[in-house]
Order: C-alpha cells, then sequence, then structure tokens
C-alpha cells in the first residue's frame, strides 16, 4: 500500500470484496465498483467489468500497472511506461494474452456516497436521458418489462454524517424479497402468461417509494443480485440509447416474449482499452436477464435474439463477461484494434496455451458444436 500515492498492490486473484475490506482499513477505496462484488479483480479487468457514472471508465481504466506471465516471453512487467504498446490490450484480454498475476489499483481517499433511489416512468426517463445522466456521479435506472416503471438510482460523495445501518425487514426483504419471489418466479415458469403481473407486483411492493440511504462507497456501489440468472448485456453509443430502448419496449410488447424484470441501464466514460466496449465512445450498457428460480432453466434464447438484434442495429458491443453471439467477422468491424489484438496473442502465446473454447468460438471463428454452447 502506498498512501501517499493512494495505490495498492495486490494478487489478481484477490475478491473484490476481500479487497473493499482491505482498503478500508487503509482508509481507501476504489472510485467506482460493480454490482457484484464476489469476483476477482484480475477477472474484473480482463473483462473490462464496470459500475456506473458517464465520467466513470471500467474497472480496468483503475489499473496503473500489472504483471502477466507469458508463453513466449515469461513474465512481463506493464504500465503507461513499461511495455506500454501491450498495456491497453492486456486491460481487457479475457486471459488471451496470459495469467495476470499482479495488479496496482489507483485508488482514492475511502468516500461515503449518499444514494437516492426514485420511482420514475419510462417515457419520462428517456425523455430527459441526457439530463438525468448528468445530474449527479453515478446514475443508473431499472426498467421493468410489461410496465412503463423504472427505478432512478443516483449516488454523490458526500461528507454528511453516515447513519447507523437499518435492519433489514425478515418478513419484507427475507420472506417475500427472496423466498416468495423465487417460488413465484419458479411457478411462471409453468404460466409464463403471469410474468407481466408478477413485474407490477414486485415493482409496487419494493419499489414504488422512494429510498434514501448514505454509506461507505463499496457497500453502495454493491448489492445481491438474488437468483442465478442469464444474462446479458451490450454497450451502445449514448447518443443513441433511449432509442435502443424504445425499440426494446415496442419489441417485447409486440412479440410474445415475458421478460423477467429489471432491464439494467448504466453509463460509463470512453476509454482507450483495445477490446474495451466503451473504446474511443461513451456508452450505454443496457443488460437483461432471466432470473433460473432453484437454478431451474426458463426460456430465453427468442428474448436473446431479439435483442442482440436490436443491440446490433445500433453499433452495440457485447460484455465480456456474460453471454452473446458476436463472433470474429462482427468483432472485427466492431473492434478497431481487434486485428492488433490477434497478432499480439498469437506473439505471447504462439502454442495457443491460454486459448479456451470460448476464445476459439468467438475470437478465432471456430464455431464447431455452437448450438451446444450458447
Amino acid at each position: 500500500v502506498n498512501l501517499e500515492k493512494k495505490t495498492v498492490t495486490v494478487e489478481a486473484g484477490i475478491e473484490i470484496t476481500q479487497l473493499n475490506e482491505k482498503l478500508s482499513k487503509y482508509g481507501l477505496a476504489l472510485s467506482n465498483l460493480c454490482s457484484i462484488s464476489d469476483l476477482t479483480i484480475g477477472g474484473a479487468i480482463s473483462t473490462a467489468t464496470l459500475g456506473t457514472g458517464i465520467n466513470f471508465g471500467c474497472l480496468s481504466t483503475q489499473i496503473k500497472s500489472l504483471t502477466l506471465l507469458t508463453d513466449s516471453h515469461g513474465k512481463m512487467h506493464c504500465s503507461e511506461t513499461m511495455n506500454s504498446g501491450v498495456f491497453k490490450a492486456i486491460l481487457c484480454s479475457l486471459g488471451a494474452l496470459g495469467i495476470i498475476t499482479q495488479v496496482t489499483i489507483q485508488c482514492e481517499t475511502a468516500f461515503l456516497l449518499e444514494a437516492n433511489q426514485t420511482p420514475a416512468k419510462l417515457n419520462y426517463i428517456l425523455d430527459n436521458l441526457d439530463a438525468i445522466v448528468h445530474s449527479t456521479e453515478h446514475v443508473r435506472f431499472w426498467w421493468f418489462p410489461h410496465t412503463d416503471d423504472c427505478i432512478v438510482w443516483k449516488a454523490n460523495r458526500t461528507n454528511k454524517v453516515k447513519p447507523s445501518p437499518q435492519k433489514l425487514s425478515y418478513i419484507h426483504d427475507t420472506l417475500f424479497g427472496f423466498h416468495l419471489l423465487q417460488l413465484v418466479l419458479y411457478l411462471s415458469r409453468f404460466r409464463s402468461s403471469t410474468i407481466p403481473k408478477i413485474n407490477q407486483s414486485i415493482f409496487s411492493l419494493k419499489f414504488s417509494n422512494p429510498i434514501h440511504f448514505i454509506d461507505d462507497s463499496h457497500k453502495v456501489f454493491c448489492f445481491d443480485c438474488l437468483f442465478s440468472q442469464y444474462v446479458n448485456e451490450w454497450a451502445i453509443p449514448i447518443e443513441k440509447a433511449k432509442y435502443a430502448i424504445r425499440d426494446l419496449q415496442k419489441w417485447i410488447e409486440t412479440s410474445e416474449i415475458r421478460a423477467h424484470c429489471p432491464v439494467e441501464i448504466r453509463f460509463v466514460d470512453q476509454d482507450d482499452i483495445w477490446l474495451s466496449p466503451a473504446y474511443g465512445r461513451k456508452v450505454c450498457y443496457i443488460g437483461i436477464i432471466m432470473y433460473r428460480p432453484y437454478y431451474q432453466p426458463v426460456p430465453y434464447r427468442k428474448y436473446w435474439a431479439g435483442y442482440e438484434s436490436i443491440m446490433r442495429s445500433y453499433e452495440g458491443r457485447p460484455h465480456w463477461a456474460k453471454t452473446h453471439t458476436m463472433f470474429r467477422s462482427e468483432l472485427e468491424k466492431a473492434y478497431p484494434k481487434f486485428q492488433s489484438f490477434i497478432e499480439l496473442q498469437k506473439q505471447l502465446d504462439p502454442t495457443g496455451l491460454f486459448l479456451n473454447p470460448y476464445l476459439k468460438r468467438h475470437l478465432f471463428g471456430d464455431i464447431k458444436n455452437l448450438k451446444s454452447k450458447l
């Protein structure tokens, strides 16, 4: 830990939950965080995992330097000034270039976040999207499909006094918010026509009233995503966001799709990381889910196909850590540095030691047994 520079060097296998705890002891914090904290920092930066905030980049942008173990060059120390030619490729490398063993992260003094969560209508949000996105440091919203209901979440750094932590209600948060909800979602597998009503009920019972809270930054950024789920999320140029969301809404309304809530919308600053979905442009991430209650399968392929068609029509790039069907021919067009990345991969891993089926399928066009993998 370097308190003067506010940097910390850690093994890449540390989970973000553990990292947050360690940083707190030194009065430090990450400037932005993803919603899920039980993943490793190495995995998060390898997939350009993100939080939200139009002036904040993905987690990879907080990395000052790293150590990469490669097949052909052994151990490489990389930063803006050392092996700088490959540093921007490694910051979202999908594990294809080698194993990231250590990272140095730029932090800041630990801070509190004041968050406000308010209900709003989708049309209002889209009509005022630019103003809402720039209204606070961190903004996201959740739309409940088959309704016009949304939750707008905004958070700013604050010097206000942190109140005593609120106790969770067993009936509201655990019995209803988890167990009953999972049971209802399970039953909807046999009668999907109930899903719109379930979405309406979830919003009315849990999210129809404003919520205000102040807490340590990592406790506000990160939250419980409840059950196992199928997830798909793409990033599109921010100026096209409202049109894409309206198209998605119209398609769901006019199709036979029954979509679980919510659709999550986040905003991220542009960067110059070769395979980052935010490469060269500020983006809006639009994420869809289908819950898997009790780990049971639910129909999702038709939903995914329609959603991805819309995202493609708006120059979308998929979140690397989530299911998608973009392959080499499209990736070459979507990412200006894609071919440079492939050439670098062949230099650092000439024997293909680090290539797995996913990488072969998406980066190199090996589509054998494709249907069984999606």
